[in-house]
């Protein structure tokens, strides 16, 4: 096949006089004018969901994610500003230390620098940015998906540009508007960057496939080097995609030579030309040596990181009910209906194409296998299904595109009016949830909490979202007593404590507990009944209740 095919094969195609070609004919001015206003359209109402409501607090979506992320960005912040209060400065810089290490704070460091030139915090400027990192993912994906349109095996079939393009249009239009992409994409956390990355790395490795030539191959390595600095998960989906689409180019799809008749001269003459082409060599070094560098600096945490969550909760994969929450979860993000299109999609889409997107089911399923608690848990986990979901769909959208374009006009515009109806619809969906909350209220207070605590000794708290947000917006920083969640993940690690002994472990040292959480505090019976049974209460409003740990009833006896 020529390496020029995606080149020969996006033309338009209006007339058919036989059925083995079709006359190859430009699309008018308007038809273009339409399309190019319509892909615009797109782009734009997807840019428009995810600022809308943009100055409210991150707490529409895993406050204690975003939280995290802002409160890294302000000490970078306060490091960089030249004349900020020192006690405010130092401050910023111990909560930013306490919050841990993940992966490298690429947007937080942009968001801070931001910061220093727009000469204040805006903790909203992160949403502009992820928003415009899922934009460039969206246009690297309608490209992909336009060559993918092209990857034709018969040379007699030719594919319209009209044709490529509404397809493309159609799989962008899931990408750019899904509710829970929408969500996802425009909060404070590195996984839209991620996601962007991975597209950009994907289209690059895409037309490496075609042409073979150093610049595709140099452009991947790099590429995906940053998309698994940016978040190491990353490696999964990556990894598979191009080793698939390494073995379908220099392996399946290369001639067999007379001398290769059997099949195990011809399956090892494919692992020769895998292992000794240097372009492969130079992807993988470039995509894992940045990252294996920046790892390896962690020292123990990236291994403790990894026996925390794979080894201890490897158990999980022998559990059926693990992976009924997990296709719960993606179901319920995804739509089943989406999500069984798209699995038809991968087994009718043509052989290159379906190298790629096994490539990324396939890396996707290991992904889970080793993040078994976080697939039925953290929905953001699953945000890089969005895109994989997306070019699954390619091979289902064209055939109905197709079909359509030999319809009559009124149910070509039957079709497009419905899908302006949906597409409508969808962005409501994308938008309800910034429409009825309002967060706003929330800064001040939890400043007002945080001036009200007591100074005169250590806090344990039992408070939303680890105590970002009373360090954030209270800058107060307290001590952490286990919310539900992580009791029943300590059951799931064989790690669950006594509690007598673990409460007294906990409150040494302190000189009060802090309760915000009202709910959590109600789950967990045993605590709230030791407190009320055991400590006087220190001060009490809506909102907070705290109790003096240093006057317990006992010692107030006479």
């Amino acid at each position: 096949m020529s390496s020029d095919v995606h080149d020969i094969n996006i033309i338009q195609a209006e007339e058919v006089p036989d059925s083995t070609s079709k006359t190859q004919s430009r699309p008018s001015k308007l038809t273009k004018l339409i399309l190019w206003a319509a892909t615009l359209g797109i782009f734009a109402l997807g840019l428009g969901v995810r600022l809308y409501d943009l100055t409210d607090e991150p707490l529409d979506f895993h406050s204690t994610r975003q939280l995290r992320s802002a409160i890294i960005a302000r000490g970078m912040y306060y490091d960089m500003l030249p004349d900020a209060d020192p006690e405010l400065k130092k401050l910023a810089i111990s909560h930013w230390f306490s919050t841990g290490q993940y992966e490298p704070s690429f947007l937080e460091n942009i968001v801070a620098r931001t910061y220093i030139l727009i000469g204040s915090e805006q903790v909203w400027i992160a949403r502009i940015y992820n928003s415009l990192f899922w934009i460039i993912g969206g246009i690297a994906l309608f490209a992909l998906a336009r060559h993918m349109m092209g990857n034709i095996p018969n040379d007699n079939k030719k594919v319209s540009l009209s044709l490529s393009w509404i397809t493309a249009l159609v799989v962008l239009s899931y990408y750019m508007l899904n509710p829970f992409g929408v969500q996802a994409s425009r909060s404070f956390q590195p996984d839209p960057g991620m996601v962007m990355w991975i597209l950009l790395s994907l289209y690059t490795l895409y037309r490496w496939s075609d042409k073979g030539d150093w610049k595709w191959a140099i452009l991947t390595g790099i590429l995906a080097g940053v998309a698994v600095l940016t978040k190491a998960v990353a490696a999964y989906i990556i990894g598979g995609a191009a080793a698939a689409l390494v073995i379908y180019t220099l392996g399946i799809r290369q001639p067999v030579k007379s001398e290769e008749i059997s099949q195990k001269n011809s399956f090892l003459s494919a692992v020769k030309r895998i292992v000794l082409n240097p372009q492969v060599w130079v992807m993988a070094i470039l995509m894992i040596v940045p990252v294996m560098i920046y790892y390896l600096s962690r020292g123990e945490r990236s291994a403790e990181f990894f026996n925390s969550w794979t080894v201890s909760l490897s158990h999980l994969l022998l559990k059926p009910d693990t992976y009924a929450r997990w296709l719960r979860l993606v179901e319920s993000l995804m739509g089943l209906a989406v999500l069984l299109l798209a699995l038809i999609g991968v087994l009718i889409a043509r052989s290159k194409n379906r190298a790629l997107l096994l490539g990324l089911w396939i890396g996707y399923l290991i992904y889970g296998l080793f993040l078994p608690y976080q697939m039925y848990t953290h929905n953001y986990y699953h945000l890089q299904l969005i895109p994989i979901i997306a070019l699954s769909l390619v091979s289902i959208v064209e055939l109905v595109v197709e079909r359509l374009s030999h319809q009559h006009k009124i149910w070509q515009a039957l079709a497009v009016g419905v899908s302006i109806i949906v597409i409508g619809y969808t962005s409501w969906l994308a938008i309800f949830p910034q429409y009825v909350e309002d967060n706003r209220h929330e800064r001040a207070y939890w400043a007002e909490i945080g001036e009200l605590l007591p100074s005169d000794g250590k806090i344990l708290a039992l408070t939303q979202d680890y105590g970002y947000r009373l360090m954030y917006y209270g800058w107060r920083k307290v001590n952490i007593w286990p919310p539900r969640g992580e009791i029943k993940l300590a059951k799931l690690r064989g790690s669950e404590k006594e509690f007598d002994e673990y409460f007294s472990k906990r409150i040494e040292g302190k000189n009060y507990f802090l309760i915000t959480s009202f709910n959590q505090f109600n789950d967990q019976p045993v605590l709230k009944e030791t407190l009320n049974d055991r400590y006087p209460i220190y001060a009490e409003a809506p909102g907070y209740l705290i109790f003096d740990l240093t006057q317990p009833y006992d010692s107030l006896s006479p």
